[in-house]
């Protein structure tokens, strides 16, 4: 019946929208987290890129920074010290915190770090910020949804999260609640304390703190349409991988 196909498509689409609830296999997740293979590799390397550059398009709409950013903020305004090395020493505490967690690096923890600020930097010195609003706006959404693209493609290679998403894969396996809850509860909380130190936030970052988790979740499950995992495929041998 031709209402039974419309309803189903519906049914599909609605499905679709909630996003992925975990971080799924594709067609090129590695079956080991310390051991890539060609498809594994150009997944992490492009979504870090994508990742990087939707940070560069936060920036550049000029609306309000990242949660953490206001987090290294506010605890800048309180210590003195500088923002680049709260942030660096802030991540330095995120890894730490991986370890009640049994979260293990890969591959894609250290290629974080180098990558995404990379692709951020050359973005940010090609994009101008523009004049109209409805633009600088417009650019907070696209950076949110590339960062939800990028993320699903670099955690379904399978070599590991970066220093934050690993908060995200470890508290998701620990709690069995949806990435997109984790992730968004994460940011919310940063956010809030990064606030209440005296950081400054804007319109991009209470819509980044609310939105990021839900881009993920779609990321990770537009990837798995995009690449569905091979019947043959194996789950990864490391306890590491969420």
């Amino acid at each position: 019946m031709p209402e039974d196909a419309a309803a189903d498509r519906s049914s599909r689409f609605l499905a679709f929208l909630k996003g992925a609830r975990t971080v799924p296999r594709s067609r090129w997740t590695a079956r080991q987290v310390w051991g890539p293979t060609p498809g594994s590799m150009a997944s992490l390397l492009v979504g870090l890129w994508l990742f990087g550059m939707g940070e560069a398009l936060l920036l550049t709409g000029d609306l309000g920074a990242s949660p953490w950013t206001v987090l290294a903020q506010g605890l800048s305004l309180r210590t003195g010290w500088d923002i680049g090395w709260l942030t660096f020493l802030v991540s330095m505490i995120v890894l730490l915190a991986w370890i009640p967690l049994r979260q293990r690096p890969g591959p894609g923890t250290v290629l974080n770090i180098i990558v995404i600020p990379i692709a951020l930097q050359i973005t940010y010195d090609l994009v101008p910020t523009p004049a109209n609003l409805a633009a600088r706006l417009a650019l907070v959404f696209l950076g949110i949804a590339t960062i939800g693209l990028g993320s699903g493609l670099y955690l379904t290679a399978g070599h590991g999260p970066g220093p934050r998403d690993g908060w995200m894969t470890g508290l998701h396996r620990r709690t069995g609640r949806p990435v997109s809850q984790i992730r968004m509860g994460i940011e919310v909380a940063v956010l809030v304390l990064g606030v209440a130190l005296g950081g400054t936030f804007g319109i991009g970052t209470v819509l980044f703190a609310l939105l990021i988790g839900h881009a993920v979740a779609l990321g990770l499950l537009g990837v798995t349409h995009l690449a569905p995992p091979l019947p043959h495929a194996q789950e990864p041998s490391s306890p590491g991988r969420a």
